[in-house]
């Protein structure tokens, strides 16, 4: 299997299609209204509890704007919001290259849409082992797996994709696509792109230690049927 090698890019990328899946949604409010005013053609695409909040945001906009991600997919998300993100469509959209006919082709075959600006953090690991008598079930139970994936292979595509960790980071995103024409930079997208790929090796070191810390009778003491 060859590599593919990107020889092709845009500098500044215009933003049509976001997608939202946040456990942190501090910010949204006034992040996601500039977008729109920004540019009144951009699509939202969101997960459960992301989405009632963007849909609470726009009140009666978002029936023009906004698609819940079980929508677009086809798939009802699982039981405890197990599997959201986790499909085929989406991650055409997170990947794929501009320049690339046979990505392009892809898209168009499957539907999928080429996502702009990926806004997503996660289930908040650390808060949950720092309490008192925590259960290695607890804590697995709160392994985001769809949200570091979905990080990474956005700011994996940083050639296209502003992948967003950090809510402090909306109003540069803001500023920047005022300054042009609703568009981000391509050294934008890389310091997103740095700062996602930091913001998931963080989280997954954190489990690890956690895990590494317990021993197996720690793990078999929470099922004990």
């Amino acid at each position: 299997m060859s590599m593919n090698v990107v020889e092709k890019i845009d500098d500044l990328v215009k933003v049509r299609n976001v997608m939202a899946s946040v456990f942190d949604k501090g910010g949204l409010g006034g992040f996601i209204p500039e977008l729109l005013r920004i540019n009144p053609e951009i699509k939202l695409y969101s997960t459960g509890g992301t989405f009632g909040r963007i849909k609470e945001i726009l009140g009666e906009a978002a029936a023009t704007c906004l698609t819940q991600i079980s929508d677009y997919t086809g798939q009802p998300e699982t039981q405890g919001g197990l599997v959201k993100t986790l499909d085929f469509k989406i991650y055409l959209g997170l990947l794929t290259e501009t320049y690339n006919d046979s990505h392009q082709d892809d898209l168009k075959r499957t539907g999928a849409v080429p996502f702009d600006i990926v806004i997503g953090n996660l289930y908040p690991f650390k808060e949950t082992i720092s309490k008192e008598g925590v259960t290695v079930e607890e804590a697995r139970g709160n392994i985001d797996i769809g949200g570091p994936c979905m990080i990474r292979a956005s700011a994996k595509n940083y050639l296209r994709v502003a992948s967003v960790v950090d809510p402090s980071d909306y109003d540069t995103i803001i500023a920047e696509m005022k300054a042009n024409n609703g568009a981000i930079s391509l050294k934008l997208r890389y310091r997103l792109a740095q700062k996602a790929f930091a913001y998931t090796a963080d989280y997954d070191s954190t489990i690890a230690g956690f895990l590494g810390a317990k021993a197996i009778d720690d793990v078999k003491a929470c099922y004990p049927g």
